[in-house]
């Protein structure tokens, strides 16, 4: 099969919910023709449909197009994933797990990618929803420690200083493929981008605490600063609301 009959089916199959098949349809090309020609495959599919396999990751076995997706075609996908309306996003951490911390892979290269793209500190934040008063104990003290959740919140002027404090703990030491690994990179190889991620993660909070939908800006008046509340602190973030972006599903 030609790359433009395998990308003509693999489209048709997502389409019609068939992620299993679509993605068997690219194991096969990369079995019989080369990891370098479904590279060239994933770079002609539309970063939705690279999605629409992505975030199907399961542990249980290994996908082949996590496997070589790179850093580039990866951030054109994940930029995506708030149209699936995921309100806990555990999707799309799975999936960044995956990709971003696989054996062969340099995170902070997926990460620049990431943060090169718009959308992508957003997309990030998303990743981040469910621990975000522990990265902002993180911002704050350094460290991970949960008695640390409910400290005050470091102005944007003490955030922006904080990127260039030496770490408190060693990457090895939250070594877990997982959120702490993600944002003690952030923090330390990726300065400004966590700072982005974070500031969105806090504008999410403040819009939902003012009762506005995803997307709407706080009133002129608003200072910038917001009380937190019982749902929030210490919890997570709002999940992405209804938005006028095309469903990627």
């Amino acid at each position: 099969m030609n790359h433009l009959a395998l990308i003509t089916k693999t489209t048709s199959l997502i389409a019609a919910g068939d992620i299993v098949g679509a993605e068997a349809a690219l194991a096969d090309l990369a079995d019989t023709e080369g990891d370098n020609a479904l590279m060239v495959v994933l770079d002609q599919l539309a970063p939705k449909d690279v999605l629409a396999v992505m975030r199907e990751y399961d542990d249980s076995k290994a996908s082949v197009v996590n496997m070589l997706v790179t850093p580039e075609q990866f951030a054109r996908a994940m930029v995506l994933e708030k149209q699936y309306k995921d309100l806990t996003h555990t999707h799309l951490r799975n999936m960044v797990n995956a990709v971003v911390f696989r054996d062969d892979a340099d995170p902070v290269e997926f990460l620049t990618a990431i943060g090169d793209l718009e959308g992508g500190s957003e997309a990030l934040a998303n990743y981040f929803a469910e621990k975000w008063s522990r990265i902002e104990a993180f911002a704050r003290t350094g460290t991970f420690d949960a008695t640390e959740d409910y400290g005050p919140t470091l102005s944007d002027d003490e955030l922006l200083a904080s990127g260039y404090v030496q770490p408190r703990i060693d990457m090895d030491e939250v070594a877990d493929r997982d959120w702490m690994q993600m944002a003690w990179l952030l923090r330390y190889e990726c300065r400004d981008l966590f700072i982005e991620m974070l500031l969105v993660l806090r504008a999410k909070a403040r819009a939902h605490d003012m009762g506005l939908e995803e997307g709407d800006e706080p009133a002129p008046e608003d200072d910038g600063k917001f009380e937190t509340s019982e749902t929030d602190r210490g919890k997570a973030t709002p999940a992405a609301r209804t938005s006028d972006e095309e469903s990627a599903i």
